[in-house]
């Protein structure tokens, strides 16, 4: 779509906290750049109808990566022989033969 100067299009408003009707006021390369809310006036840069993360879940975010961080990751499984001479578990061993 290629937006002209004061075409009214959707955008979230970060003052509004609320999806609201904007005019384009800059364009970049035929895409809207700049818009100005028409319900409180501000301008801000088109966010493309995206409302930013909150603060808190950045947060959450941050501190889960964190504990991610610190936490020894399991221990890695022992390796298998790739011939298969190693027993695996479970397996019977061959009974010895009775001796008379």
């Amino acid at each position: 779509m290629d937006a002209r100067l004061g075409d009214v299009i959707d955008d979230f408003c970060v003052k509004c906290r609320r999806l609201t009707n904007h005019s384009v006021v800059s364009l970049l390369n035929g895409a809207a750049a700049k818009v100005r809310c028409r319900t409180c006036y501000s301008d801000h840069d088109y966010r493309n109808e995206q409302a930013p993360p909150s603060k808190k879940d950045l947060k959450k975010a941050e501190l889960f990566n964190a504990v991610l961080a610190g936490v020894a990751p399991p221990p890695a499984p022992p390796e298998e022989a790739a011939d298969g001479a190693s027993p695996k578990k479970g397996a019977k061993k061959p009974a010895k033969p009775a001796e008379a």
